[in-house]
């Protein structure tokens, strides 16, 4: 067995792969998987900022930005003003209906993986990776 440090580089091939394979179906819809995971988090959490929205994904403000301004083009999310100087994101009418279907995508992918492996969806690993991204996503929002 491989030690816990391939860990890193088992979760990067996943993620890989799942862009890979999910790419072509998001962008049917306008997206990427880095753009639907916007979304889904704003779907999640209600008057989240831009801000907010790379520290809960950890991703780069600037990517987060691009991603944003794309789906706000697309009639997806809009802005409005927040506390201070920060931005409320919301989805649209438009991003709503959206919301089912990216997240059907991503579902179908990683149910998809587990059938092929025979891992079952309440496998102790699933909660237990949760743990580690629920700490990582609490240290940034602070």
């Amino acid at each position: 067995m491989k030690d816990i440090g391939y860990l890193a580089q088992d979760i990067s091939i996943l993620h890989r792969q799942y862009y890979k394979d999910t790419g072509e179906l998001f962008k049917k819809h306008q997206l990427n998987p880095t753009a639907a995971c916007i979304l889904l988090t704003i779907n999640d959490n209600s008057f989240i900022n831009q801000n907010q929205v790379a520290k809960s994904l950890v991703i780069d403000k600037g990517l987060a930005t691009r991603e944003i301004k794309k789906m706000e083009s697309l009639g997806y999310l809009t802005k409005t003003a927040g506390t201070g100087k920060s931005i409320i994101l919301t989805l649209t009418s438009t991003g709503k209906k959206i919301v089912p279907v990216i997240s059907n995508i991503r579902k179908q992918w990683w149910e998809n993986r587990f059938a092929e492996t025979g891992i079952k969806p309440d496998s102790p690993l699933i909660s237990a990776i949760q743990t580690v991204v629920d700490s990582i996503v609490t240290e940034s929002l602070e």
